[in-house]
């Protein structure tokens, strides 16, 4: 199996090393460290890793922007935010970026190396807790300024569709889709494609949203 490539870039030398130690440790190719944003973004095109392990805080260029470029530029790459802020604003900003997910740095080794798996695959990932502050961020927001009326129709999705969005606004990830539906997890993951590009949508952190938009989250 592929061993996953991560960038760490945090502005504090013995948390990176600490983080860098741990995520080798656990089997994966640590391909760059960063102390800063703009750091991070000259070494990305000759890194070319999988995840960006990305603090919030950083000198010269914010930990937002940073997270911005990378997943706008000629060589993408995911992000995983790992902050000392819990704030819903922060979490909220760092998705609206494009960060795939966000970890807070209490987090345990086991779960950083989940989280870091979990985000080379594509999967929405959050630190328990945060993923109910967003939602809840993103349904004032939906209150705030309700959708086009042609999108509150959206395009047809079958039935099949509809019932692996409404468990990946549940937080599933595919594995545990297929396991839940009883079928193959390459097959949860075509659905999930049909669904994205039905709906216009890049990754699964704007499937979530889209889902839970809709209150598909809720119910059995």
């Amino acid at each position: 199996m592929t061993q996953i490539r991560v960038m760490v870039v945090d502005d504090h030398p013995m948390w990176r090393d600490a983080v860098a130690r741990d995520l080798a440790d656990g089997g994966m190719v640590v391909v760059a460290t960063a102390g800063d944003g703009e750091e991070a973004l000259r070494r990305l095109p000759a890194a070319r890793p999988d995840v960006v392990l990305l603090d919030l805080q950083l000198p010269r260029l914010s930990g937002v922007e940073t997270a911005r470029r990378i997943v706008q530029g000629d060589r993408p790459a995911r992000v995983l935010v790992l902050s000392a802020s819990g704030e819903p604003a922060d979490v909220l900003e760092a998705v609206k970026a494009g960060a795939t997910g966000y970890l807070v740095k209490s987090a345990s080794r086991a779960e950083l190396l989940d989280a870091v798996s979990r985000t080379a695959l594509g999967e929405a990932v959050f630190t328990p807790g945060l993923a109910g502050l967003l939602l809840g961020e993103f349904r004032r927001m939906e209150e705030a300024e309700p959708p086009d009326a042609g999108a509150q129709d959206g395009p047809r999705l079958t039935e099949r569709e509809t019932e692996i969005l409404r468990l990946v606004a549940k937080g599933l990830t595919s594995r545990a889709i297929a396991d839940r539906l009883v079928i193959s997890h390459r097959t949860v993951q075509n659905h999930t494609q049909n669904v994205l590009t039905k709906l216009q949508l890049h990754n699964r952190v704007e499937l979530t949203r889209y889902a839970i938009e809709r209150g598909l989250d809720e119910g059995e």
